[in-house]
């Protein structure tokens, strides 16, 4: 199991689930009633589950593709450590996690 921690856009809340493995953190995400839209369906078409990772947690992930970095550069409130989760597949190194996510973003394919 891999712990993830959500922080909300205002950073009030904060929500801890643990996920299996190999999931797909949007998944895991929607599943925990976290407002990622993920409009595309992980197909990196758009950056509605773009979400900010902790800075000491983002060197831990798989750098990100050229695509990714297109649709990150189209990305709300997009920082250094955004990451698009449809593109953060939770391995045993990623336990511990921690999110934020964002408090606004654009959908691309309804432009």
């Amino acid at each position: 199991m891999v712990r993830v921690t959500f922080v909300s856009a205002d950073g009030e809340d904060r929500r801890e689930v643990d996920a299996a493995a190999g999931s797909v953190l949007l998944e895991v995400a929607q599943a925990a009633g976290q407002p990622l839209e993920g409009t595309c369906e992980g197909q990196m078409a758009c950056s509605t589950c773009h979400v900010i990772v902790e800075a000491a947690d983002f060197p831990k992930l798989t750098p990100a593709s050229e695509a990714e970095e297109d649709m990150l550069d189209l990305a709300a409130a997009a920082t250094r450590t955004s990451r698009l989760s449809c593109q953060i597949i939770l391995e045993d190194k990623l336990d511990g996690l921690t999110v934020r996510i964002p408090g606004e973003s654009y959908n691309m394919q309804g432009m």
